[in-house]
């Protein structure tokens, strides 16, 4: 079993290998297993194949096994034996891109996706052309010919997914003051997709933090954290962007650094196992465990903090979705909740099946649409039976994956942030305001 207080750095792939004693109780949680019953697409499953090929070559089998795991860590959670099932499919997915050649098309699609999404700069670009798609009406024309679809199923999903854009909201400045006694001065990543495609979230989150005794510190010259990266297998890639992040918040020198994207805060949490990884020296693996250390999720650093600012009542009835990466990944379930409870008026459900992944993942939706898409659809099935106005989320891929399959659905059901709905209680902002696509 492993032991907590063990860092999963200090321990070698064999030993975590060992601690998986298949005792099935990942099974119900694995979206996969739940989607096909095979054995092979369980976490036990996978960890059997990473023991059979550690020493061998990857078969084609083993590595489309690899690929249909979402990474999601429901199975991290829901394990007695507290196997490190995130390390092992970390490694594994290094190994896979470093040693597995794979067909063309899958290598050009993969390069496309990582040459666009990690860079916020050149998806700030996107948004321009998106806007102006979206307005021409062209949209329908293309869902209801279907020639995306057959063309690439995974630009035909880039399309479903993106959201209506709006005027892009002024950049915010390097530091937004607190708002009266200051409590804390912290850091605030921007990240990539929630600075392209949901910029508000980033403009409540500053706001927020001020209004709660917060110098935030925002540096201009930050880049993409590396998650997104790593989660993919892209080692070496996801280590050359952590390092640039931590030297960055080096220099900001702050107290915490609070994350408003799960995904991002799961993979920054790990920074220094990710160095590690790539082969950086231990002066790097240490700076690494130092910035993971000051990594908190934005609702875990509120709690902790504790509200100064009056919350306004909205009266409205929403449903919470736990993002994996917040949940399983670093074990934040009570606080967004707790946050949320606070606000008056404010009635909150929990989803059914909770713990099954939305199929967002990443990038998996755009490598895996079908699967994905199934998954989105079961959630926003499960959205819909609560019969809420709108679901809240901690993971812009899972806003922009539910909200996809709500309206695929025909659910009018409004998809926003904890942040927003924060900001708009701290400001006594009017419910349409969130009831908005």
């Amino acid at each position: 079993m492993t032991d907590p207080s063990e860092p999963t750095t200090a321990r070698s792939f064999e030993d975590l290998l060992g601690d998986c004693v298949h005792c099935g109780f990942c099974l119900p949680t694995c979206p996969t297993h739940v989607l096909w019953g095979q054995e092979m697409d369980s976490p036990r499953g996978r960890i059997h194949l990473m023991a059979q090929t550690h020493d061998d070559v990857l078969t084609e089998a083993a590595v489309g096994h690899f690929d249909n795991c979402l990474g999601c860590l429901a199975c991290v959670t829901a394990c007695p034996s507290g196997v490190a099932y995130d390390a092992l499919i970390e490694h594994t997915r290094i190994r896979v891109e470093e040693e597995h050649d794979r067909p063309l098309p899958e290598r050009a699609l993969r390069g496309a996706i990582f040459a666009l999404f990690p860079h916020r700069r050149r998806l700030r670009l996107l948004r321009g052309p998106l806007r102006a798609y979206q307005a021409s009406g062209a949209s329908s024309l293309v869902r209801r010919s279907g020639l995306l679809e057959r063309v690439s199923p995974a630009l035909a999903t880039m399309e479903r997914v993106a959201p209506p854009l709006s005027a892009r909201p002024p950049a915010l400045p390097e530091r937004v003051p607190a708002v009266g006694r200051v409590r804390a001065r912290v850091g605030m990543p921007l990240g990539c997709v929630q600075d392209a495609f949901f910029p508000e979230v980033n403009t409540a989150t500053a706001r927020v933090l001020a209004m709660e005794g917060c110098d935030v510190v925002i540096p201009r010259d930050q880049g993409c954290c590396g998650s997104l990266s790593g989660h993919a297998g892209r080692g070496a890639e996801a280590a050359g962007f952590a390092k640039a992040l931590i030297a960055c918040f080096e220099r900001a020198d702050v107290e915490r650094i609070v994350v408003n994207s799960a995904g991002c805060g799961s993979g920054m949490r790990h920074t220094d196992r990710v160095l590690a990884e790539a082969g950086e020296d231990e002066s790097w693996v240490r700076r690494g465990r130092a910035f993971a250390a000051k990594v908190v999720d934005l609702s875990e650093f509120l709690v902790e903090l504790g509200p100064v600012a009056e919350r306004h009542p909205i009266p409205l009835h929403a449903v919470y979705h736990d993002a994996c990466h917040l949940s399983h990944g670093q074990g934040v379930t009570r606080q967004p909740r707790a946050l949320l409870a606070a606000i008056p008026e404010l009635r909150v459900s929990d989803l059914p099946d909770a713990e099954i992944c939305c199929g967002s993942a990443g990038v998996y939706n755009l490598l895996k649409p079908e699967p994905a898409r199934e998954l989105g659809d079961r959630k926003a099935a499960d959205a819909a039976s609560t019969g809420a106005d709108l679901l809240v989320s901690g993971n812009p891929g899972c806003s922009l994956q539910i909200a996809s399959a709500l309206d695929r659905a025909g659910t009018p059901m409004a998809v926003t942030h904890t942040a927003r709905l924060l900001d708009a209680s701290l400001r006594g902002l009017p419910v349409e305001r969130l009831l908005r696509p």
